[in-house]
């Protein structure tokens, strides 16, 4: 009776790590363009955000979150790695990435919100053209 007990609990893990590896890596859809502009969006909502905001942790992790998942997804796609809203984007999230594992509990400076806000607009326009 041990036995089958084992070998019952032995497939129920197995079931369950095959089951979690099925689901979706990451919070974007596949689209370039589309996931892009999501991720500027919550990069602006985070350089907006007031420093004494109730959810500012909140929406940082999704910020963060956010930024690993399109870094994982685009970095060694080849198709999208030449575009400038990709080089720009990139550098973008590396500045503010950085800041947040340099600085996790310090603002972010006006000097790299400022430049930052120009990165997002360029990668903004240079979607529009379609690069």
């Amino acid at each position: 009776m041990k036995r089958y007990w084992s070998r019952l609990l032995a497939l129920v893990f197995v079931l369950a790590i095959a089951l979690m590896g099925c689901g979706s890596p990451d919070s974007l859809t596949g689209n370039y363009s589309q996931d892009t502009l999501a991720v500027v969006d919550i990069m602006k909502n985070v350089l907006e955000l007031p420093n004494d905001a109730p959810d500012k942790a909140a929406i940082q992790a999704e910020a963060r979150q956010k930024i690993n998942d399109f870094s994982a997804r685009y970095q060694r796609v080849s198709s999208v790695s030449t575009l400038n809203s990709f080089t720009t984007m990139r550098t973008a999230l590396n500045s503010l990435a950085g800041h947040y594992s340099s600085y996790p509990n310090r603002p972010l400076p006006e000097k790299l919100k400022k430049r930052l806000q120009i990165e997002l607009k360029q990668v903004e326009l240079a979607l529009k053209r379609g690069g």
